[in-house]
């Protein structure tokens, strides 16, 4: 029928892209072994041993890759699915990709060392780019990845720090058998740890600037009774982002008192609580409070597959479901937590940002908090930037710009006079019948 020649046709789309970043992948790993600089992690061994041995870097890393696929169906034992029998033939081609790309590039022989850098850089940007391919994909995981996801799995160890530890552990093995073999150290040099931070980064901030992507050539097949549910129920959602200090918990507790509608805020983290297996108190401290996307990025950069996310990445995940859920229900007051972009698009759902003068927000904070102007001040800078670096990092939004919300409203013009324009704008925009309980 045409729902199975359209799984067909995504499935046949998903693995012509993952071919593509297979090959870009193995172009990439040649430019930076041609950097002379050494090799990307994963990549080291199977480079060292084509060094000392009559095989290509392309048959090592065959013969090598088979061998991490022979240790997972140990690891794994009846947990090994056929699926993973499909990084067989992904390796093959990997490694004839990677000798076809090293042909390619026989010329390439840069003496000066900046000229060696800038090759490794641009080797870097390539893999990272095939590396996301990959992952936009999401067919099968390179034996390299796989082999990592096994040993979490088998022994329910942290996907990053497994991750860490397998890439040194390559790069150790590599100067070892450099040592062993040529009684140098050749293959593993700065390169190889530059290539470890960047490969990622580089791959993860792709994803992160592309996040659009996946539903544009993936589109999602709506579960029909949520759609349904979500289509008839008719309750309308009011989302609100505030500035800190100004309010806005306490006038959208009111407003939906008020209404009869339910008030989310510090319930989502319970909610996002139950769903990831952190506590309540680490959601708290760890949801909106983003700073330095890039360097989060950078430190984060082995969290690349949508199936293993970083902590902050997992509570925003976790939230966001529990968002859609809210709003599936409808006659909700939900505050903050990037509501208004994970909802955008949405019918019945209005989008208001408070914000007030920074003196009525100190004022506020001193009365609330019991802090001097100089420490309110402070947390009021503090929280805003953090709020701001969140909304952005996952948005790509500017929080608290007037074209993402439906209204902006001054909060020391007064709550009551606050509510009172947000209930006037829900009837004149059409919702007055999603009111009330």
């Amino acid at each position: 029928g045409k729902r199975g020649t359209t799984d067909i046709m995504e499935k046949l789309k998903r693995y012509i892209i993952f071919i593509i970043g297979l090959y870009i992948n193995s172009f990439g790993v040649s430019l930076i072994t041609k950097a002379a600089l050494g090799t990307s992690p994963i990549s080291s061994i199977p480079y060292v041993l084509s060094l000392n041995f009559p095989f290509t870097l392309g048959q090592f890393t065959i013969f090598f890759s088979i061998l991490l696929i022979v240790l997972q169906l140990f690891i794994l034992g009846k947990n090994f699915k056929l699926e993973h029998a499909l990084q067989i033939p992904v390796s093959i081609a990997f490694g004839y990709f990677i000798d076809f790309s090293m042909f390619l590039l026989a010329d390439l022989m840069p003496q000066a060392y900046v000229w060696k850098m800038i090759y490794l850089l641009l080797g870097c940007l390539i893999l990272g780019t095939g590396v996301y391919a990959e992952v936009l994909a999401d067919v099968v995981m390179l034996p390299g990845e796989s082999f990592v996801r096994a040993i979490v799995f088998r022994w329910n160890t942290d996907f990053g720090i497994t991750k860490i530890c397998f890439d040194v552990s390559m790069a150790v093995i590599a100067a070892a058998l450099s040592f062993v073999f040529a009684g140098i150290l050749n293959g593993v040099r700065e390169g190889t740890v530059i290539a470890a931070i960047l490969v990622g980064f580089i791959a993860r901030l792709i994803g992160r600037k592309l996040a659009f992507l996946p539903d544009k050539l993936f589109p999602a097949k709506e579960d029909a009774d949520v759609a349904s549910q979500a289509a008839d129920n008719g309750g309308l959602c009011i989302l609100i982002g505030r500035q800190y200090g100004s309010g806005g918990r306490a006038i959208g507790k009111k407003l939906a008192e008020q209404l009869g509608f339910a008030f989310y805020d510090k319930d989502i983290i319970q909610m996002a609580a139950g769903t990831t297996g952190y506590d309540a108190e680490y959601v708290l401290e760890n949801e909106e409070t983003m700073a330095h996307g890039l360097l989060y990025d950078l430190l984060h950069q082995v969290y690349v597959y949508p199936d293993e996310k970083a902590p902050r990445d997992n509570i925003f995940a976790a939230e966001s479901e529990a968002i859609e859920k809210i709003a599936a229900k409808g006659n909700a007051v939900i505050v903050g937590r990037c509501a208004d972009y994970i909802l955008l698009g949405k019918e019945n759902c209005i989008s208001v940002f408070l914000f007030a003068p920074t003196a009525s927000r100190v004022k506020r904070v001193m009365e609330t908090e019991h802090l001097s102007e100089q420490q309110a001040r402070q947390k009021i800078r503090q929280v805003d930037r953090r709020r701001a670096d969140h909304y952005r990092y996952y948005t790509n939004q500017i929080w608290g710009m007037a074209a993402n919300y439906h209204l902006c409203i001054d909060t020391s013009l007064g709550y009551d006079a606050v509510n009172d324009m947000i209930q006037k704008a829900i009837k004149a925009g059409g919702f007055a019948s999603a009111q009330g309980q």
